[in-house]
């Protein structure tokens, strides 16, 4: 229990451990700081180097899908613009209704067959219903509902999202393009449908590697393209009552509804953008794993191109990145305690063996003899031990004079004691009487000395009698 309370107490630990403990902490807590520092510096510039990839990789799809579009509203413009396409359409209804509509069949027809990516090429009337078409299913419905129509009857040239065909229910982007008479009223609208496929085909294969996954949003939040086809037509967060009613009338998705993938953030973020950027967000599906996003919006297009990845995946590269630096710090506290404990070590052992002797002074044991390897070194230890022994030197030999000192004054003490002990004896009443009648005995006759030695000879035999008496008496008994 001592030893537990004293090793959690520090004020109670040995020189050594102190010194050991000091050292290590001014070594490795500095060092600890600037390792995590470093390695939050080295985190952050690794995520938004990672973030500025995908950003990169987004800007190069957005790039590659406003060229496509700008290279296809010229066609549109052209079909809306060619003679045979302006004259069928300033015809009468009925000069329409007697077949005068070969030479406009002939024109789409070239223009469908000039692009493998085109899927149909049509014209509408006035009042949205299709006349010609390189699809003949086309020929006879009433798109008047469509936005494309709505927009170029209009006088606005017109790109849409990439819609689901009513007629043919095949995914496709549709151009549209007011055509007007010589006169430039607006008598029809022309129309250049391309694949959907064409747009899904440039988003897929622009991938930067196996992680990260591009797809496309239109103005609405609704994923437009994606790799994986589950995604399609499902918005990024809800979308709200009217708009879900006008997609259900209009039927551009060929949904009565479209789900939503519940990513708030995200679409807050990217929905209409208008700058490239990214985000990060937590799939409803898997809450535990974040993708970091980077995004550009199209300039021909109010759409955003992202570009995903799940943060796991780079996290790896950040592993190996912190496994660097904690081994770094692992080495360095090494050699930090090692030195530490040497240096402890050269403190702690000259003050143990100085405790020993100091201890051993206490009890006359000079035995400084020890310190005299330590006294050689030139630092403050060595300095130490050289004033050390001068002072237990010293101390020997004041000790040895100090009891010669005291010999001398015990004698003295002793001679003095007796001086007063004498001076007791003598100063007394009695001993003056005495000394009166020594001096009277001095000053008598020897005949007074004579008869006082036969006083006492009698007074011996007389006891000797007395003696004789008592012993003859024990003998009887």
């Amino acid at each position: 229990m001592k030893r537990i309370h004293r090793l959690l107490y520090p004020p109670a630990w040995s020189i050594a451990a102190k010194v050991s403990a000091a050292l290590l902490a001014a070594a490795l807590i500095p060092m600890s700081f600037n390792a995590y520092y470093n390695l939050q510096e080295s985190i952050e510039g690794a995520v938004e180097s990672e973030y500025r990839q995908l950003e990169l990789l987004s800007t190069s799809i957005a790039s590659r899908l406003d060229q496509l579009i700008i290279n296809l509203q010229p066609v549109v413009v052209q079909v809306s613009t060619e003679p045979s396409v302006v004259s069928f359409l300033s015809l009468t209804a009925t000069e329409q209704q007697k077949g005068n509509n070969v030479a406009i069949q002939q024109t789409l027809d070239n223009i469908f067959r000039s692009n493998p990516d085109y899927d149909a090429v049509y014209v509408m009337n006035q009042k949205g219903r299709c006349l010609a078409a390189s699809d003949p299913t086309f020929i006879g419905q009433n798109y008047s509902f469509q936005e494309y129509f709505q927009a170029a009857i209009q006088g606005n040239p017109y790109v849409s999202s990439i819609l689901i065909g009513t007629t043919s229910s095949r995914p496709g982007i549709y151009f549209s393009h007011p055509v007007r008479s010589e006169e430039g009223k607006i008598i029809g609208v022309a129309v250049l449908k391309i694949q959907g496929d064409q747009i899904w085909t440039i988003v897929n294969t622009m991938q930067g590697d196996s992680q990260s996954s591009p797809f496309l949003v239109d103005r609405l939040g609704v994923i437009i393209a994606h790799q994986d086809p589950s995604f399609l037509y499902h918005s990024l967060t809800h979308l709200s009552k009217k708009t879900q009613q006008q997609i259900a009338k209009d039927r551009r998705y060929g949904q009565q509804q479209i789900e939503s993938l519940d990513l708030p953030k995200l679409a807050a973020a990217m929905v209409r953008a208008e700058a490239t950027g990214h985000a990060s967000y937590y799939s409803p599906a898997d809450e535990q794993t974040q993708q970091m996003v980077g995004f550009t919006p199209l300039t021909e297009q109010p759409w955003v191109l992202g570009v995903y990845k799940p943060k796991s995946q780079f996290v790896s590269s950040l592993i190996t990145m912190i496994w660097r630096q904690s081994r770094s710090l692992i080495l360095v506290g090494a050699i930090a305690i090692i030195l530490a404990l040497l240096l402890a070590q050269s403190i702690a052992r000259p003050i143990r063996e100085l405790t020993e002797v100091s201890q051993a002074l206490e009890k006359d044991s000079f035995a400084y003899d020890k310190l005299t390897k330590f006294a050689r070194s030139r630092d403050d230890i060595g300095q130490l031990m050289r004033v050390f022994i001068n002072m237990a030197r010293e101390i020997e030999v004041r000790e040895q004079k100090l009891k010669q000192q005291v010999v001398q004054l015990n004698f003295e003490i002793d001679e003095v004691k007796k001086e007063r002990q004498v001076a007791a004896v003598t100063g007394t009443e009695y001993f003056q009487q005495l000394k009166q009648k020594a001096q009277r005995l001095r000053k008598r006759s020897p005949v007074s000395r004579h008869n006082e030695a036969e006083y006492y000879q009698q007074l011996q035999q007389k006891a000797q009698r007395i003696k004789a008496v008592r012993s003859r008496g024990a003998e009887k008994n």
